[in-house]
């Protein structure tokens, strides 16, 4: 089980005492751009990814294993090229709205993903994150005890190919990146839609352009290689943060904004150079107490207030518990396994 600092409930009221006055004006603080920082962190990500794919390029003659090696360190790279991305799209990396757009546009060629498209998503999690009556656009599939209980046969099969370990962070990372990207949801904006398609077109210029330079087969490797790599530390992250024991999901008329914030969202406490690779994403309850603070300030705006600190807090070794939770009950407030579901049957049954 993972440990609080004060109960879970305990939590929640605090978070609940908290606001709107005391814990809004302490991340005021903390969301104001700093143009320096954030050309230091495109220099200091970009450059080196660039000069990796040059490297690759060189050792595709020499040494494959030498190649894959370079390759996991670009992914390290283009991870955090991804939260500089991710930063833009919420308005917090620099102060000018047009900077933003304009990086997070480039970024997004980089990272195959459509700018305008994936940030009205992301938008779209962060309102929603831990409501169960809102779930279904910019999260992981996630269902409840009892409607895992009532669906049909077919749907808890899909549930479970959905949420095995090999398909949730091997093949879906890929697919997402690749397939699922190229094509706006039903839902987007007109103007959603159409920046789905212009960036598919600056992905053909890219894809045909960078297999010029290195040539097709060497850049598709590589690319190939990279993509799967950062989509699947990607998705990890983006998982782990929101899918622990004691996370937060309520029902429409419960649900709170900082509650779920605070205990839906783990601080994800890493050693220090993944911290500075994930582009300090760890500190996810402030992200998502105020996705306005740019990740340069989120681990300064944790240590600022005691109160930041009582939250879920996982280590690497605690977060690989996360893989067996599956399925959130209600009773018990927590996420659990299948096993549970089982163990909870026998009981009934006896």
């Amino acid at each position: 089980m993972l440990e609080i600092n004060t109960s879970s409930t305990n939590t929640l009221h605090s978070a609940e005492k908290k606001q709107p006055e005391s814990w809004r004006a302490i991340v005021r603080k903390y969301q104001k751009p700093s143009l320096t920082k954030g050309l230091w962190q495109l220099t200091n990500s970009g450059i080196p990814y660039v000069g990796l794919w040059i490297l690759m390029y060189f050792t595709t003659s020499v040494s494959w294993p030498l190649t894959i090696a370079l390759c996991a360190l670009a992914s390290l790279f283009i991870m955090r090229l991804f939260i500089i991305f991710h930063d833009c799209g919420h308005g917090s990396f620099f102060k000018s709205r047009k900077a933003n757009n304009i990086v997070g546009f480039l970024i997004g060629i980089l990272t195959f993903t459509p700018y305008r498209h994936w940030t009205w998503q992301h938008a779209a999690h962060h309102g929603t994150s831990g409501n169960l009556d809102e779930r279904g656009l910019g999260d992981i599939w996630t269902m409840t005890v009892n409607e895992f209980k009532e669906a049909s046969s077919r749907t808890r099969l899909l549930y479970r190919f959905s949420r095995n370990p090999v398909v949730l962070f091997v093949l879906a990372p890929f697919g997402f990146l690749a397939i699922y990207q190229r094509f706006p949801v039903s839902s987007a904006s007109k103007r959603d839609r159409y920046s789905v398609h212009l960036m598919n077109f600056s992905l053909l210029l890219y894809v045909v352009g960078m297999s010029f330079i290195f040539g097709f087969w060497n850049y598709l490797w590589i690319q190939l290689s990279i993509m799967t790599l950062s989509g699947t530390l990607g998705i990890w992250l983006f998982y782990v943060q929101h899918q622990f024991e004691d996370t937060y999901w309520r029902s429409n008329e419960e649900w709170d904004y900082a509650s779920s914030a605070l205990a839906g969202s783990s601080f994800y406490k890493l050693p220090a150079i993944l911290n500075w690779f994930s582009g300090n994403i760890g500190y996810h309850h402030i992200h998502h107490l105020s996705s306005r603070i740019p990740n340069y300030n989120l681990q300064a705006c944790h240590r600022a207030e005691p109160f930041f600190q009582q939250v879920p807090e996982l280590t690497l070794a605690k977060s690989l518990k996360s893989l067996n939770l599956r399925l959130w009950d209600e009773d018990t407030q927590k996420l659990v396994g299948y096993r549970f579901l089982r163990n909870k049957n026998h009981k009934r049954s006896s």
